[in-house]
């Protein structure tokens, strides 16, 4: 029995963000759904994964794969993340003690900052990015340092980044292939960073999620390849992005020994292990590379086909050279500004976007927004078919 006498109280409590509230992507899933529009907001695909990779997952449930694995992650897991590394960029990582198995891509992120960062100190980041990165920083009580790359190109601004560099400058977070702009960091990208950084003491949190996602026969560029940016950097990637398995919550990070020492510190007190069957299951998946191989294929057939029946509209598609988004300046459509065109084309149109302000700090608004082509192709063609009428 409860006492009479007492009364209820919640105690107050001082957030820790206080600037977070509904994400953009929540606000246009659920307009989507109230309006029936297509939803090419989200980034997840609206199709199946491959059966053989759901088959592997219920074979290690059904053999007794399902108390906890090591922290680390499965070592057969770990053991086929480092030999992919090692044949696509040409890096030896230990699977024993360079790679760890993540709860996704966005805890590896969050893990690798409140390892590294304390109070006090900066993390750069270039705007637009992936919405989680500033409040992970924050959380740790560091401070975020927002350095825009060139609006139109999304191309990196190395002059801008090295003015940015500080003594108080722990680390510097990259994303290439690029959410949301669709950009890739070329070779030369990548040896400028590397000759900026090799005088510092930075570290580098490298996002590289779409890893499989790079377009006309170019190769990804991964911090692995760079033996100078290697050397100081947490790799992050998904194979919930790779394997068309995005609710498994599955990533990886790869990383020096002395580094992944600190993030294992971190790892096991935040989360302690990954979901055991889904890692014995993808360690048996990953035992043929086709899947992941033929992966560009595979979505750039759908960004073709996505950008062909967009050609006689009014929309301006940007270039897309990785990950599964196509952005579009709206200007010859609507005087509207991007998050106010959102709302309205879910409305109207019946196409739910996200505008690439939701990804700046300040809001930037350049008259451009993002789809996602993630989807079946007969949910393109429908989305093609409403948008061609703009």
């Amino acid at each position: 029995m409860t006492s009479t006498s007492a009364t209820e109280h919640t105690p107050s409590i001082t957030s820790r963000l206080p600037q977070v509230g509904t994400t953009i992507f929540t606000v246009m899933s659920a307009l989507a759904a109230q309006c029936g529009a297509v939803n090419l907001g989200q980034g997840f695909p609206d199709f199946d994964c491959d059966a053989r990779l759901l088959d592997a997952v219920n074979d290690a449930m059904r053999a007794g794969h399902n108390q906890y694995p090591p922290m680390p992650g499965v070592p057969a897991l770990r053991q086929a993340v480092a030999a992919k590394i090692e044949a696509l960029h040409g890096r030896h990582y230990s699977f024993d003690t360079e790679i760890t198995i993540t709860a996704g891509a966005t805890q590896a992120i969050l893990t690798a900052i409140l390892a590294t960062v304390h109070p006090g100190d900066e993390v750069i980041v270039l705007d637009p990015c992936y919405d989680s990165y500033a409040p992970n920083i924050v959380l740790a009580g560091g401070t975020v340092v927002r350095v825009p790359l060139t609006p139109g190109s999304f191309r990196p601004d190395f002059d801008k980044i090295g003015a940015a560099l500080s003594p108080r400058t722990r680390a510097l977070i990259i994303n290439s292939p690029h959410n949301p702009s669709a950009t890739v960091w070329s070779a030369q990208d990548m040896l400028t960073l590397q000759e900026l950084l090799a005088p510092t003491e930075v570290l580098l949190i490298s996002d590289e999620v779409y890893e499989h996602m790079v377009f006309d026969g170019q190769p990804h560029q991964s911090a692995a390849r760079f033996p100078g940016l290697a050397a100081r950097a947490f790799i992050v990637s998904s194979f919930g992005k790779t394997f068309h398995v995005t609710g498994w919550k599955v990533g990886t990070v790869a990383a020096p020994a002395a580094l992944t020492a600190e993030f294992r510190k971190v790892h096991q007190f935040n989360v302690f292990t990954v979901n055991t069957p889904m890692q014995y299951g993808l360690a048996h998946y990953m035992a043929d590379p086709a899947p992941y191989l033929q992966l560009p294929a595979f979505y750039q057939a759908k960004r073709d086909l996505f950008r062909r029946g967009l050609e006689g509209s009014r929309l301006r598609l940007l270039p897309t050279t990785g990950t599964y988004f196509q952005c579009a300046d709206i200007s010859a459509v609507s005087d509207l500004g991007e998050a106010d065109f959102c709302q309205w084309l879910a409305r109207e149109v019946g196409v739910a976007a996200i505008p690439l302000s939701a990804f700046y700090g300040d809001g930037f608004d350049q008259r451009v927004v993002r789809f996602c082509f993630a989807k079946k192709d007969d949910t393109l063609r429908e989305a093609i078919e409403r948008l061609r009428t703009l």
